[in-house]
């Protein structure tokens, strides 16, 4: 199962009194919620790690780690940017759309980061970037804000919300497995939850 953990120091059980299970991916109407929240409150940081996120489809440890000569080369975001998977050791390409590259620029001029910084430094003295818990608890503040049950949801919901939207629109498994860096397509699938939807929605559909 594909996983959005990496090798990190843990004191005691991670899901103690937590619920664990699939994470829900966003739709649509829940992106464009939490956006135009980050917008109108003015949390540039917020707005560039939530759209990078969606765009990146990384898993969390990756997406925090990143460094600014990894999207970026002066003042140019690129528009696709490559980087090594910590947890798979592969490459992986993603997108970054025009609306990503203006809200990551402006973090980055109003942070006025460059080369081998990281994109999203820590605030936490000891920690060179945002740890995966503190992306964990953003991550909940964010779907908290638009009424939507955080325990339902988490860092995996913004790696699985660009890829569902996907696969839902183009039924293209094998650009999606492409896009999450999976080197198997049946990690896909069980990644993706499609089989049981699928039937779920071939059931909807039959009357009998």
């Amino acid at each position: 199962m594909d996983s959005n953990t990496c090798k990190t120091e843990i004191v005691g059980p991670w899901n103690k009194g937590r619920l664990v299970g699939q994470k829900l991916p966003l739709k649509l109407r829940e992106i464009w919620g939490i956006r135009i929240r980050l917008q109108l409150s003015e949390r540039c940081r917020d707005l560039a790690l939530f759209n990078l996120a969606i765009d990146s489809k990384l898993r969390g440890c990756d997406l925090i780690s990143l460094r600014v000569k990894d999207i970026s080369q002066g003042r140019s975001i690129f528009h696709r940017a490559i980087v090594m998977q910590r947890k798979t050791s592969r490459p992986v390409q993603f997108e970054i759309t025009e609306q990503t590259r203006q809200s990551v620029l402006a973090w980055i001029d109003r942070r006025n980061l460059s080369g081998s910084q990281y994109l999203f430094p820590s605030r936490v003295k000891n920690s060179p970037h945002l740890s995966t818990r503190q992306y964990a608890r953003i991550v909940t503040r964010w779907v908290e804000s638009i009424g939507l049950d955080a325990t339902a949801y988490g860092t995996h919901s913004m790696r699985r919300t660009k890829a569902t939207l996907i696969y839902r629109r183009t039924k293209n498994l094998r650009a999606v497995q492409l896009l999450l860096g999976h080197t198997k397509l049946e990690s896909t699938v069980r990644y993706l939850g499609i089989e049981v939807d699928d039937a779920l929605e071939i059931a909807e559909q039959t009357e009998v």
